[in-house]
């Protein structure tokens, strides 16, 4: 049984160089783990960061590309211009 303040084994952090137990090749494994969960975690933030970026860029690309389109189909001037060859054919 545990004192209520005490702190489970398990979840005990340690300082591997104050560490007597330890050898230098059991100190060099601790740190190449953490290196590889640092790297680990570095890649799933800049992975999403990567998702984020790419959905903004698509986005804004099909709103141009919408825009564009919509634009385009609101333009009128070709149909002026048809309407009054016709009328000046009409005239001669």
């Amino acid at each position: 049984p545990r004192e209520p303040g005490e702190e489970a084994a398990f979840a005990r952090r340690i300082d591997p160089a104050r560490e007597p137990g330890l050898s230098p090749e059991q100190r060099r494994l601790m740190a190449q783990v953490e290196f590889a969960q640092r790297q680990r975690a570095l890649r799933r933030r800049l992975r999403s960061r990567n998702v984020l970026l790419a959905l903004g860029i698509g986005a804004v690309t099909f709103g141009i590309y919408g825009y564009t389109f919509y634009s385009v189909s609101q333009e009128r001037f070709l149909d002026e211009l048809e309407q009054e060859a016709e009328s000046a054919r009409a005239r001669a």
